[in-house]
């Protein structure tokens, strides 16, 4: 029974891991859309978002040339998950001025759902490109997904 755990376990905080990395800001917009903020802060789409962390990400990477390609691959993936997931807020934001409660539970687990069917479609090419990386951008990758913070963020 905990060999079924694990794997469910990991796949949860992947999710939620990479829901924080690529979408937080555009759930934050499609949640900030009811609650009058900013402009900017409303209209900031998935594909936004994703197209800024793919710019943090290749910096703080340093894609060598050898790389390119398996990078140019994760991040197809990467900008076609965002356009999906703008797809679905978009098709949804409308709805969401008259749904009930259950309504609201249902377009979440959808959401979820996008967020998974996008995660399986990620590791692959992310695999092959953390499998191609040097020591120095393996430990940079694995800061970056354990804490979120890109080699620009740190504080002191």
């Amino acid at each position: 029974m905990k060999r079924k755990a694990f794997p469910v376990t990991l796949v949860v905080v992947m999710v939620a891991f990479l829901s924080t990395i690529f979408f937080v800001n555009a759930n934050l917009s499609f949640a900030a859309a009811g609650k009058k903020k900013s402009p900017a802060v409303a209209k900031t789409s998935a594909v936004e978002q994703t197209e800024a962390r793919i710019k943090q990400l290749q910096g703080a990477l340093k894609i060598t040339e050898a790389q390119k390609e398996l990078w140019n691959n994760l991040t197809q993936v990467m900008r076609e998950n965002a356009k999906d997931m703008d797809a679905l807020t978009k098709e949804r934001a409308e709805d969401t001025k008259t749904m009930n409660a259950v309504e609201h539970m249902k377009l979440h687990s959808q959401i979820t759902e996008a967020h998974l069917d996008q995660l399986q479609k990620f590791i692959p090419p992310f695999e092959a490109l953390y499998d191609s990386m040097s020591n120095e951008q393996k430990k940079t990758t694995d800061t970056i997904f354990r804490t979120g913070k890109f080699g620009g963020d740190k504080k002191k």
